[in-house]
């Protein structure tokens, strides 16, 4: 089609549209539209939405004329050519100066540089290093147009000048009492050595008492499977004629979460051990429970899969007596437990239990009155002990009321 046809079809699309002529005209080819303007050769496609109603622009113009009601154009468009809701308001829309060449022109270039740019854009999504390329570009460009002078230094752990500790100024030896009901207590030795009789609550008793430094982290322990972290020095002096502080009330337990023991750590270089109701026992490593930040409580802080029966602080290796609910006693010794890293670690046997027997409690052996020890060890684990003989019963062994 040449110039001259060219401006003859746009006449005709005019009188068309004013309803001058009701002429109806075809192309002679009815996929391709050849055009020659300008030594410019373009040849549409009539896949493409743009080339299938240019290509047949005087059908799209008939359906507009003979639709009656405005608000069927779109419709009419839509199944006279098979194209979408969009794709016919768009149609619909496009103003009567712009069938010429240019517009035509104009959207078919945009045509081409979309599926260009649709081509560019899967070529790199389907290649990792071009993807990789783009952002590290993208970066560059980021860092030219908002990129600033560091105002810090970068210092790496390595690089820091290690300064010894100095030692706390209220550092000092004390003697602790803590009571079975959660009674906690620090003397120092000067006031231990004036007092008289240990102070407890009607009921209460003492649940342990040691040598400590003032400055010494302690663990507290409850039956809600948590820890609290604290130091004796955030505890007042106190004296033997004195309860000392409630650990719930102080450190300030959830609502319905009971006090176990607590633990003294030292330098996080020991062990723990939880000897569970079940007849499993975990030895936890001390540093488990040793954190950087000052955190005052942790969760998880022993298996939630069976009661614990006790909790044993394992500066070395000792010999540990289960008691049984059905009169049965076992002695091993922790060497023969693995230490793991893991505090929700569940342990392993160690007490074979008979049908409806469970844990009651555990001890240090040197804290029982038990004299005939290799009737209850056991060699290997796990073991189901040996009844208790009557000389040795009442032991003095630390056991936890839950």
């Amino acid at each position: 089609m040449n110039e001259e046809n060219f401006k003859q079809l746009c006449d005709k699309a005019l009188l068309l549209i004013n309803g001058v002529s009701e002429e109806v005209f075809l192309y002679e080819d009815e996929k391709a539209f050849v055009g020659a303007w300008g030594g410019c050769d373009v040849a549409y496609d009539d896949n493409t939405v743009v080339g299938r109603i240019l290509l047949d622009i005087d059908k799209a113009i008939a359906i507009i004329r003979e639709t009656e009601l405005d608000a069927e154009v779109v419709p009419n468009l839509m199944i006279g050519f098979g194209i979408d809701q969009i794709q016919a308001e768009y149609v619909a829309e496009i103003k009567l100066r712009n069938i010429n060449k240019e517009f035509i022109l104009n959207r078919l270039k945009e045509t081409e540089s979309l599926e260009k740019e649709i081509a560019e854009l899967e070529a790199t999504l389907g290649s990792e290093k071009k993807v990789q390329a783009l952002i590290c570009k993208e970066l560059e460009q980021v860092a030219q147009k908002y990129g600033k002078e560091r105002k810090t230094t970068l210092v790496y752990d390595h690089e820091l000048q290690q300064e010894p500790d100095d030692e706390p100024e209220n550092d000092y030896p004390v003697t602790v009492f803590l009571s079975r009901e959660g009674y906690f207590k620090k003397i120092t030795a000067q006031s231990l050595r004036m007092s008289g009789e240990q102070k407890f609550k009607e009921g209460d008793s003492l649940l342990l008492t040691c040598p400590a430094q003032n400055s010494s982290e302690m663990l507290v322990f409850t039956d809600k499977y948590q820890v609290y972290k604290t130091r004796i020095s955030e505890f007042a002096d106190g004296k033997a004629s004195a309860l000392g502080d409630y650990l719930p009330g102080k450190l300030g337990f959830n609502e319905g979460e009971s006090f176990l023991t607590a633990v003294f750590p030292g330098k996080y270089e020991g062990n723990l051990l939880f000897v569970f109701e079940n007849g499993k026992a975990a030895k936890i490593a001390a540093s488990c429970y040793d954190t950087k930040s000052n955190r005052k409580r942790l969760t998880g802080a022993y298996s939630d899969k069976s009661p614990v029966r006790a909790i044993i602080d394992l500066p070395e290796e000792k010999q540990i007596v289960v008691r049984a609910s059905d009169g049965r006693a076992l002695i091993f010794s922790t060497a023969q437990l693995a230490v793991k890293t893991t505090r929700s670690a569940q342990g392993v046997a160690v007490m074979s239990l008979k049908r409806k027997a469970v844990v009651e409690s555990a001890a240090e052996l040197e804290k029982t009155l038990i004299s005939n020890v290799g009737r209850y060890s056991a060699r290997t684990l796990p073991a189901a002990g040996a009844l208790v003989r009557p000389e040795d019963i009442g032991e003095t062994q630390m056991k936890l009321d839950i």
